[in-house]
């Protein structure tokens, strides 16, 4: 019975992060590409939030109780787009941090200096 949830779980998860529209975007702002768009990208929760507003003033003057639904789906989005732009960033520095350091190997290498495992090491001798 574990076995079926698990599978259940995981093609459930496969499913919405292939065919829901606010999923495919967040695939797209976790690639290199689009790192540098996931802090602009935390302006999309303000539509989502004034919708789940207006649900939420509709529901109260006497509109249907299945809304609800929705309001915790809007939520819902605007909060993945809210927590995913300072990951994003996080990610983005330590992506230009990685790339800077490589592109200064290859700097160094291509100036004539030679990086060998055979090189001494600075080490403290204590004992």
């Amino acid at each position: 019975m574990l076995r079926l949830l698990w599978n259940l779980s995981i093609r459930v998860r496969l499913f919405l992060r292939t065919y829901m529209p606010t999923n495919i975007l967040l695939n797209a702002l976790r690639t290199r590409r689009g790192l540098k768009w996931g802090v602009p990208a935390m302006l999309i929760a303000v539509p989502y939030l004034l919708g789940a507003w207006l649900l939420t003033v509709w529901i109260a003057d006497g509109g249907p109780g299945w809304l609800n639904l929705l309001v915790l789906l809007f939520i819902w989005n605007a909060l993945k787009f809210l927590v995913n732009g300072p990951i994003t960033l996080v990610v983005l520095i330590r992506a230009r941090v990685a790339e800077r350091r490589d592109r200064r190997l290859v700097e160094r290498e291509s100036a004539g200096y030679t990086i060998s495992e055979d090189a001494p090491m600075l080490t403290s001798s204590r004992a």
